[in-house]
């Protein structure tokens, strides 16, 4: 105890000396500068700066000057914005006359890792924007799929002439652990139903089962239609002659994209400065760069204006159930059931609260964390409306917690349904003996050791397990029929841990309407018959400096800088597939979870 204690101050002192040199300066400047600063301002003339490399989260993050200072400090990410605030602040430019245009472009990285569905509410916002007659300018040195689906909205999409352009359609490449695993001596044993539920077979297979490749080739095929049909639109070229693109060329040189009509101009970086600044009424003699505010200052220098608009005592709850479902508290990446439960249960309980939106954006998780926020769900829309939003994924676990609200919105590239279950059931066995080690168990039942990861689990254990899940299925099956009124049967039909677009998710009565959260929080001032007089509040509230630097220094969460690297690159995604083994902490076991390793690029 007393070593134990030595080292640990001795680790508190190192800390502490290290915060003081490492960051006291750091701190030093960052105060100084924002004691001096009175806040970004938005001059006449004005041209809104987004840039695409800036990750669009759902759950807010901090904005303002002393928060940035925390989130420096935290180690966090501080080039993202949450996607209400950036709709929000699109539409308000839409009708500051300040704002004459807005340049979109990539400082690299691409639109940080944001799903379809959440890019299409951004590319609506940018839409309404150009409707009001205000000029959107795109400039990119290789154009990708996911940038371009925002810049094909653009009355001028540039090209840099020794750049290139991705149009070659979208893929899903998985990564399978089985023959690893066999070679390290790890066997897996599994329990699941739905012939669909393919989260199960990273550590069982070599390549996708046949069900499998069927689900995710008619997922891609809808969110593929829907690209072509969107930026087809805007750039006047039908889905058969942009798939005719995808097909015959994939990447494209600088003059067959402008030849085939996917971008408007090739130039320089210098020549679309020279543009912006005649846009903002400047000239080579007098301004050294065009007139500009980034996105993020912007919602900064507005937001307080925004606020007074909505100075109203009723309030829409909006609560964001983002990352994976787990039992407990969970984490910042992480929607924890027992923090979310408590949360609604709070709001519920709020008087001035007059309706929920939960938004989800969340591939599932934990059975039992679900069923905890389900309940919650359920008490919840007793005392006021609760409207799901559902962002880019909300399948599985994530489509567990949207039933019995009152309405569900999706957008048409949203990735739902997967109503299946699973279980997991690792053994070190062959592994541990390989190197010596082996076990010998006393016990007073014959099933006292069922959860021993020391062997392989006896048929008789396999059937108790697998009783558990064709119940938690048939539990799910059933929540589902009432929720959503439909029968039994065709929700079996449509179950069988398949995963869905919104758009045929739609059609099948799984989801209510097409939208976006915008679109469900008029909703549920609707159903609160609250008319105009209603203000948004999000939850989670933002968590101290405090609470963030000791989940920093408490958890092992290295973000390596390795963009640039494939090889990196590709060790990365498989570090992603292998944590996610970490959040499954069940206590039965049994996850109602999208394939662990569904990814599209």
């Amino acid at each position: 105890m007393r070593d134990f204690l030595k080292h640990t101050l001795a680790t508190v002192l190192g800390l502490l000396i290290f915060l003081g040199l490492s960051v006291g300066g750091l701190l030093w400047l960052l105060i100084s500068v924002a004691s001096r600063d009175t806040g970004p301002q938005v001059k006449d003339k004005s041209v809104l700066v987004f840039d695409l490399s800036t990750t669009i989260t759902d759950a807010r993050r901090n904005s303002n000057t002393s928060d940035l200072i925390n989130d420096v400090l935290a180690g966090e990410d501080t080039n993202s914005l949450p996607l209400k605030a950036v709709l929000q602040a699109i539409d308000q430019a839409t009708q500051d006359k300040r704002i004459v245009g807005l340049y979109l472009y990539d400082n690299g990285g691409g639109v940080g890792g944001a799903g379809f569905a959440t890019l299409k509410e951004v590319r609506e916002a940018l839409v309404r924007f150009r409707a009001a007659g205000k000029k959107i300018i795109a400039y990119d040195v290789n154009w990708r799929e996911r940038e371009y689906y925002l810049a094909s909205v653009a009355n001028q999409v540039v090209l840099n002439p020794i750049g290139s352009m991705e149009f070659n359609g979208l893929s899903s490449e998985g990564t399978f652990f089985a023959g690893a695993l066999q070679k390290f001596g790890i066997g897996v044993q599994v329990t699941r139903v739905g012939k669909y539920k393919s989260a199960v077979e990273p550590f069982l297979l070599t390549r996708r089962s046949s069900e499998n490749r069927e689900q995710t080739q008619q997922l891609l095929n809808d969110l593929w239609g829907q690209f072509l049909q969107t930026t087809g639109q805007d750039r006047k070229r039908s889905a058969q002659q942009l798939q005719a693109i995808a097909n015959s060329q994939g990447i494209l040189e600088p003059e067959d994209a402008l030849k085939q009509g996917l971008v408007d101009r090739l130039a320089y970086l210098d020549e679309v400065l020279a543009d912006l600044k005649k846009l903002t009424g400047g000239d080579e003699g007098n301004q050294k760069t065009f007139r500009q505010i980034n996105l993020k200052s912007y919602i900064t220098a507005t937001e307080d204006s925004s606020k007074q608009k909505r100075n109203s005592k009723n309030e829409i709850a909006v609560v964001y159930a983002e990352g994976e479902i787990v039992n407990g508290q969970g984490t910042r990446s992480s929607v924890g059931g027992d923090r979310l439960a408590r949360q609604l249960r709070q709001l519920r309980q709020d008087d001035d609260v007059k309706a929920v939106v939960l938004r989800v954006n969340s591939p599932g998780g934990s059975v039992t964390a679900s069923e905890v926020i389900q309940r919650e769900v359920i008490l919840t829309r007793k005392a006021k409306p609760v409207i799901v939003s559902m962002g880019s994924v909300a399948a599985s676990g994530g489509y567990w917690i949207a039933t019995y609200s009152d309405r569900i919105f999706a957008e048409p590239n949203t990735i739902t349904g997967s109503i299946g279950v699973f279980g997991i059931l690792p053994n070190v066995q062959e592994l541990a003996n390989r190197n010596g080690v082996t076990w010998d168990a006393v016990k007073t039942g014959r099933f006292a050791d069922l959860q021993t990861i020391s062997r392989p689990k006896t048929p008789q254990e396999l059937a108790i397990i697998q009783k558990s899940v064709d119940q938690i299925y048939d539990q799910f099956l059933a929540k589902v029929a009432e929720s959503r009124k439909l029968n039994k049967t065709k929700v079996a039909e449509i179950a069988q841990g398949r995963v869905w677009s919104g758009q045929k998710a739609k059609e099948l009565g799984l989801v209510d309407e097409l939208g976006g959260l915008e679109a469900a929080i008029r909703e549920a001032a609707k159903r609160a018959k609250l008319g105009n007089d209603w203000r948004t509040e999000e939850y989670p509230k933002l968590r101290s400096l405090e609470e963030r630097l000791f989940e920093r220094l408490t958890t092992d969460n290295i973000k390596a800088q390795m963009a640039s690297d494939p090889l990196a690159t590709e060790l990365k995604k498989i570090q992603s597939d292998l944590e996610v083994l970490r959040s499954m902490n069940d206590p039965r076991g049994v996850y109602v979870r999208l394939p662990i390793n569904f990814r599209i690029d």
